[in-house]
């Protein structure tokens, strides 16, 4: 079943909570779907406990099929918010799935296209604000990444399409629905920790992270005026579609060990990072990126966590 998990050892320790002895080669598909990985992530249909920090908010969440993005609507829909989300068609069975989910907790819109479109994009605004009514929380988070080896082997359209996935499209839905944000919105988008220590094999998929990190900062200083918040999440390795698909499959065994905790984080464990910077309670929380299951001590934090509000 897609929406149900396998890696849980039920415990409380973080370093052992889930099955740790590495996962095993996957078929490397387009698109990333979360049927097609094994085990199946956690994005939190079961383990996510909501307490309402969103309640009558409107999210809209790109990439909010799968992955990260999956978990993010979940938790958001389970503390209360409506979800509209965007997905590339060929991945209608993940959103589907995910909307299946959230249902039962509020209001969900569907919007399928492809972001590397910018008339696409700016629809997908005015979709979402025409059916929920407004917006409150745009997650950027939808990307791309391919294993690279070596810098010869990227074409300019491979180039382009990490580039206009990842930093294009970010831009232009970001512009697109600022005007309909108020005191009190919040902005969020998923860098990533290649943005501070970039891996040699995803050389323009690190350079897209390290852009958003500028991008983040200064819509943060653009924005605080007018009481709407811009921060980041950077996750380091994580269980989620992206991975196998990215061409890792080799080094699966050991994904995530040399973290901190020794694993791969979750969706589900990723997920409460979004739900608090985009609650009340990180009010004064802008212009900053949180990094999340560092694969070692960095000298450079990636970003402190700061205000940079007027």
């Amino acid at each position: 079943m897609i929406g149900s998990h396998d890696l849980t050892n039920y415990n409380d320790n973080p370093g052992t909570k889930y099955i740790t002895g590495g996962y095993p080669k996957q078929e490397r598909s387009l698109p990333s779907l979360t049927e097609a990985i094994k085990p199946h992530p956690d994005r939190g249909e079961d383990t996510y406990r909501g307490t309402s920090k969103l309640l009558g908010r409107r999210a809209l969440i790109t990439g909010g099929d799968s992955g990260i993005g999956r978990a993010v609507a979940i938790a958001y829909a389970k503390d209360g918010a409506d979800i509209a989300i965007s997905y590339l068609p060929n991945e209608q069975t993940d959103a589907e799935f995910t909307a299946e989910q959230i249902r039962a907790a509020g209001r969900t819109l569907l919007i399928p296209g492809d972001i590397r479109e910018e008339t696409y994009c700016v629809d997908l605004v005015a979709d979402t604000v025409a059916t929920l009514g407004g917006l409150d929380i745009l997650v950027l988070n939808a990307a791309y990444q391919k294993n690279r080896n070596g810098s010869g082997n990227l074409s300019r359209a491979k180039f382009d399409r990490v580039f206009k996935t990842n930093l294009y499209a970010t831009l232009w839905i970001a512009r697109a629905a600022i005007p309909h944000l108020w005191p009190g919105a919040s902005i969020i988008s998923t860098s990533s920790i290649p943005a501070s220590g970039p891996a040699q094999a995803l050389i323009d998929y690190a350079m897209t992270k390290a852009a958003l990190v500028a991008f983040t900062q200064a819509l943060a200083q653009q924005l605080g005026p007018a009481g709407v918040r811009v921060n980041a999440v950077a996750p380091g390795p994580s269980w989620a579609p992206l991975s196998p698909a990215a061409s890792w499959s080799d080094t699966l065994s050991t994904f995530g060990q040399d973290t901190a905790l020794g694993q791969a984080v979750q969706p589900a464990e990723l997920a409460a990072a979004y739900v608090f910077l985009a609650s009340p309670e990180a009010s004064y929380m802008s212009g900053a990126v949180v990094p999340i299951s560092f694969e070692c001590i960095s000298p450079h934090l990636i970003a402190p966590i700061t205000s940079v509000q007027q």
